[in-house]
């Protein structure tokens, strides 16, 4: 995108990341959001007074608090003056909010920006049924007793049961877990492959956890009743092992290949990511951890076969916008819904029969597994759906740094058939 201004990632940080049901219980989902943002103040010292926009992802919206960006942000401490919006796409939410500031910086409509997400399992939104809504829609209208009879009359003990989000694809009717082993039937993965990569998503991440690679980036968390901040994810296994994983029941299908350890788990968490244009970061003597190259968002063909693709279908795009291959990118970072769904999306790449339906028959090629999520990733790190895409987002730019590599890909899948890639660079290489 070649676009008057640099948009350029300074820095990122995340809450430490729980299984729904835990400490975050009796915190409302801004609340949450909160932690994360202020964190981000915190750490990279930035003037809020310069800060223009606020973007906040969220899948599960809760209701009283349906712009929780706005609620968030202020929740932090930051001046009323800054407008804020919540986006949500799916397990893109947060991507789409990021790649909204990126164009406003490349275009000069702002010069600052934070971008995060947030999702709380534990404070999910329960809804009565569409009968009851209707009938307390009418008593409102017309609260004469009559009325009010006649609608108590018209219900039944059966429509008085709350209603709980089901986490199934409005469209086909089917969980994400279902669509996923649909997509392993169409395009085979082994268990024992599903299995290996999952044991592989929990060894990186205590292996990063015990080399320091999160420190600066999880925040510690103070929590009303706690008498300690909470300062790390209690996701991580590390008593893990293939054998136990081999043993497991599959959850989804009896003759599939997915398991409960090998499917992300509702998890609890924040993350915040400041973005400024690269004039800005300079003015304000920051030092960006990478440059935003570009994005690409696509969706699938088939929903029934096809609905986690989302990487497969975004990313050759993304690649071949910008005159690379899968050889020149040293870091990737790939949501870990199941350990299935990344193992199907690499496989779909090399294939020329994927290539040709999709990309006029050039093969991307072959991921290479041994750059991919060496942090750990969502199978072990759990998933705050909004808030893993900034989480995916800050850990390429710090990998990009450590490890001194040019070029990294964010990419996501979610419900929907959605699929998101974006390209970041380190400009000091």
């Amino acid at each position: 995108m070649k676009l008057p201004h640099k948009a350029v990632i300074v820095d990122g940080v995340r809450t430490p990341f729980l299984d729904s049901g835990g400490a975050y219980s009796q915190l409302m989902t801004y609340e949450l959001g909160g932690k994360a943002i202020a964190g981000l103040v915190n750490k990279t010292g930035i003037d809020t007074n310069r800060v223009n926009m606020v973007t906040m992802g969220t899948v599960l919206h809760e209701i009283e608090t349906s712009n929780v960006a706005r609620e968030s942000m202020l929740n932090a401490g930051l001046p009323s003056t800054i407008p804020a919006y919540t986006t949500s796409m799916a397990g893109l939410s947060a991507s789409v909010g990021f790649a909204n500031l990126c164009d406003m910086i490349a275009l000069g409509r702002i010069d600052v920006g934070i971008a995060a997400g947030v999702e709380s399992f534990s404070d999910i939104p329960i809804r009565y049924s569409q009968k009851i809504r209707r009938a307390a829609m009418k008593v409102r209208q017309d609260s004469s007793a009559k009325n009010i009879l006649k609608n108590l009359a018209s219900l039944r003990p059966a429509d008085l049961k709350p209603e709980m989000p089901t986490g199934t694809d409005f469209t086909t009717g089917k969980t994400m877990g279902v669509c996923a082993e649909q997509m392993v039937s169409k395009f085979t993965v082994s268990r024992e492959d599903c299995d290996a990569f999952t044991l592989r998503s929990h060894q990186l991440a205590i292996q990063a956890l015990k080399k320091g690679y999160f420190e600066g980036t999880i925040i510690p968390v103070q929590v009303p009743g706690f008498k300690h901040p909470i300062t790390l994810d209690n996701t991580p296994r590390e008593d893990s092992t293939i054998e136990k994983l081999s043993t497991m029941r599959t959850i989804f299908s009896k003759n599939g290949v997915i398991t409960a350890a090998g499917s992300s788990r509702f998890t609890d968490g924040s993350a915040a990511l400041l973005l400024t244009s690269l004039q800005a970061a300079n003015e304000l003597g920051l030092q960006p951890l990478a440059e935003v190259v570009d994005y690409q968002f696509a969706a699938v063909k088939s929903l029934e076969e096809e609905m986690l693709l989302g990487p497969a279908v975004s990313i050759p795009k993304l690649l071949a916008r910008n005159k690379l291959g899968m050889a020149d990118i040293d870091v990737w970072e790939l949501h870990e819904a199941f350990a299935a769904q990344v193992l199907v999306n690499i496989a779909c790449m090399a294939r020329s029969e994927f290539a040709k339906e999709y990309f006029d028959g050039e093969v991307p090629g072959e991921l290479p597994i041994d750059k991919l999520n060496t942090w750990g990733g969502s199978l072990s790190l759990g998933n705050p759906f909004a808030a893993t895409g900034i989480r995916l987002l800050t850990t390429a730019a710090r990998r990009l740094q450590l490890e001194n590599k040019q070029y990294a890909v964010v990419s996501s899948c979610a419900g929907g058939g959605l699929g998101a890639a974006i390209l970041i660079k380190n400009m000091g290489v």
